[in-house]
């Protein structure tokens, strides 16, 4: 099959699903049906990992709770410290990051970089208290930018405007 061990790995903790082709090969190589292999990987974004990280807990207990208003099937998990959520996306899949740019002496435009190391396809959203980020916020490969405080009418817009879409369970969809 070509595909190698860290390729595996990525399939088997979820950061990462075979391509369209793949599936196929993968299909005819373990005698399975294909279709199964598809409906496998579309239940995988079923229930989208979404994280915010925030250093303040007041804004990040009050933006998990507007995030999980927006996505009702989402699984959504808070952090105050990057390393947390970068350890966090090395073991799953997110499918989108909420992002305060200032992180105390961390910077979220360099979380945002990482994240997109691990996983190209993570749409990032910067939520920030300071307009003046948003050229610096664009630089980056963001599908958005949302002034504070985050607000489930600004998330749906800004769900509308992702790199990559995956269902958020939200009848407005």
């Amino acid at each position: 099959m070509f595909v190698n061990h860290s390729t595996i790995a990525r399939w088997e903790n979820g950061s990462r699903l075979p391509d369209a082709a793949m599936i196929l090969r993968l299909a005819k190589c373990l005698e399975v049906d294909a279709n199964m292999l598809f409906r496998l990987a579309a239940q995988s974004e079923e229930s989208p990992n979404v994280i915010m990280v925030d250093d303040s807990k007041v804004f990040l207990s009050d933006g998990l709770a507007v995030l999980e208003e927006a996505m009702p099937n989402a699984t959504i998990t808070g952090f105050i410290w990057p390393l947390e959520a970068v350890e966090y996306a090395k073991m799953n899949r997110v499918a989108l990051a909420v992002l305060d740019i200032e992180l105390g002496t961390a910077s979220g435009l360099d979380l945002c970089r990482t994240l997109l190391e691990i996983n190209p396809r993570t749409n990032i959203v910067f939520l920030t208290a300071y307009a003046d980020y948003s050229l610096d916020a664009w630089k980056t490969e963001a599908s958005g930018f949302l002034l504070k405080p985050l607000t489930a009418e600004g998330i749906k817009e800004q769900l509308k405007k992702l790199r990559y879409p995956f269902s958020t369970g939200n009848a407005d969809e």
